[in-house]
């Protein structure tokens, strides 16, 4: 164990290796020193032999620990059906629930299936990881997705909609797709896209979630003009003042005053300008988010932590980092 803490696992393997050739051990030694070894080769990176004496463990008193070792060996390797077996049945022995991590393992077989073009099977990979956990946010995200790549619009903000019952948090990460959505249906229906627009608001107004702001004045520029997009932002600021709405405001004011009288108000343009590159300056790029069990930083939202594996530890809205150096972009 201090050779593995030091970082001298060679030193710890020859050590445990050395053991096991002594005929005096009995049974229980025997047990001890595999297990001792299975953790050196978890340690060294070596999973094939670690997994190989972790399944060898025959004494119960090593079932637990070998099977959370495993586990994390199934989920470093992406082997996500041992992994599903594996959490299934610690989840059995222990009483502990892993409902979120195993619907988590079929979202990522149905990923597999996604980029394989599998549509049938991954759905209902999908619905085994609502099965799983009914909570599965990114279940219904991925539902979504693939009712949009065969263009059945309706059916993905069907899915998307439903997040709303599980996370609301959530709704910032596909608030975007939502509206494209909506977008692609305007041919059927012109009022799709005021729809669409009045859900992201209904959100906003009931959530208050930054993300959505985004979306929301974004759209509401493209379809409905600077004034209706100043207007929103106006209200969010009054709602909860800060530096991005405000800079949101500040385009929304220079782009309807260049419409309306672009020479004269010149001068105006200018000053709204300048002021709005100065809030930029002061934002800067501080949004990120982090994890919180290990505070690992990224600019992507990630279902899984990349530095310390943890499943949704990241969370659904990014905040400010503590400085830009400690940003990690991803």
């Amino acid at each position: 164990s201090l050779f593995r803490r030091t970082g001298e696992t060679d030193r710890a393997i020859n050590m445990h290796l050395n053991l096991l050739d002594k005929k005096e051990l009995t049974p229980n030694q025997r047990n001890a020193v595999k297990a001792e070894l299975a953790q050196d080769y978890l340690k060294a990176g070596l999973y094939d032999r670690a997994e190989e004496l972790f399944k060898g463990l025959d004494d119960t008193r090593y079932r637990q620990p070998s099977l959370h070792a495993l586990l994390e060996i199934y989920v470093r390797e992406r082997e996500w059906t041992q992994a599903v077996e594996t959490a299934t049945e610690l989840e059995r022995l222990s009483g502990v629930p892993f409902r979120k991590e195993i619907a988590q393992y079929y979202c990522e077989l149905a990923m597999n299936d996604i980029i394989a073009q599998k549509p049938d099977s991954a759905r209902n990979l999908l619905h085994m990881a609502l099965d799983a956990n009914k909570n599965c946010v990114r279940a219904n995200v991925l539902l979504g997705d693939l009712e949009v790549s065969e263009g059945a619009h309706q059916a993905a903000i069907s899915h998307w909609k439903r997040i709303e019952f599980q996370k609301p948090q959530y709704l910032g990460l596909i608030a975007g797709k939502m509206l494209k959505s909506y977008r692609a249906l305007m041919s059927e229906n012109g009022d799709q896209l005021k729809e669409g627009l009045a859900q992201l608001n209904t959100y906003l107004e009931t959530y208050k979630l930054p993300s959505l702001m985004s979306v929301l004045y974004e759209a509401t520029l493209t379809e409905e003009g600077p004034d209706k997009a100043a207007k929103l932002a106006r209200n969010e600021l009054i709602r909860k003042p800060n530096l991005t709405t405000l800079d949101q405001l500040l385009q929304a004011r220079a782009m309807a005053d260049e419409t309306k009288k672009p020479v004269k108000n010149q001068g105006n343009n200018q000053d709204i300008q300048l002021m709005q590159q100065t809030v930029r300056n002061a934002i800067g790029d501080r949004a990120a988010y982090h994890c919180d069990q290990c505070g690992f930083r990224a600019k992507q939202y990630h279902w899984q932590c990349p530095a310390c594996n943890a499943w949704e530890s990241l969370p659904a809205e990014p905040s400010e980092a503590i400085s830009r150096e400690m940003t990690i972009k991803k």
